[in-house]
């Protein structure tokens, strides 16, 4: 089984990278945001990853985070939902949205995902709902309208959803600007 896998970016479509290790490129099914942050040829990535078997075809689908992995892993358990269904899950919603919505039963939220239609959506909330620990559906702290735009900006840079939050995290608590903010945002990721 390959859980994770680290190399360089040789090529990329828009739900594919071509990641290639020790001389061999793997071709990996990633979102398609995945793919657009981080599709830059020539880039280190370390993906976590998914190994997909069935009779004629072997496929491998790759993650930005354990979680990520874990919650595509929950929805291929859900009956009806093979592995391109729950990609294209992953790459239309993000995975704390999507957790929130299986929570509190909004299948509204879910057939907006391709593929998915109002009982897959009642299929996925029941067969979900008490597979999700409580503690990951605390939802997180409201963000002031700067700490949005910083976010926006951030996330329009490549970074990650959660890397962005990580970084907003270290800036300290006083009042300063957006400019400021973004900038020492940015500067976290220069020292990291």
């Amino acid at each position: 089984m390959i859980a994770t896998l680290q190399g360089t970016v040789t090529a990329k479509g828009e739900d594919f990278m071509i990641v290639e290790t020790g001389g061999i490129g793997f071709r990996v099914h990633v979102p398609t945001s995945l793919s657009a942050q981080w599709g830059t040829l020539g880039r280190q990535v370390e993906l976590f990853t998914h190994l997909h078997l069935r009779e004629n075809l072997v496929s491998l689908y790759g993650f930005e985070t354990q979680e990520a992995l874990g919650f595509f892993e929950l929805l291929l358990g859900v009956s009806g939902i093979g592995p391109k269904v729950a990609l294209a899950i992953l790459s239309a919603g993000r995975v704390d949205a999507l957790r929130t919505a299986i929570a509190s039963g909004d299948t509204d939220y879910l057939i907006l995902m391709p593929g998915i239609g109002k009982k897959t959506a009642q299929r996925i909330i029941l067969d979900l709902r008490g597979k999700i620990e409580e503690e990951e559906l605390v939802p997180a702290l409201p963000l002031s309208p700067v700490d949005e735009d910083v976010i926006a900006a951030l996330t329009s840079m490549g970074y990650s959803h959660s890397e962005a939050r990580e970084a907003l995290a270290s800036l300290p608590e006083e009042e300063i600007t957006l400019e400021e903010r973004l900038v020492q945002a940015i500067r976290y990721f220069g020292g990291h």
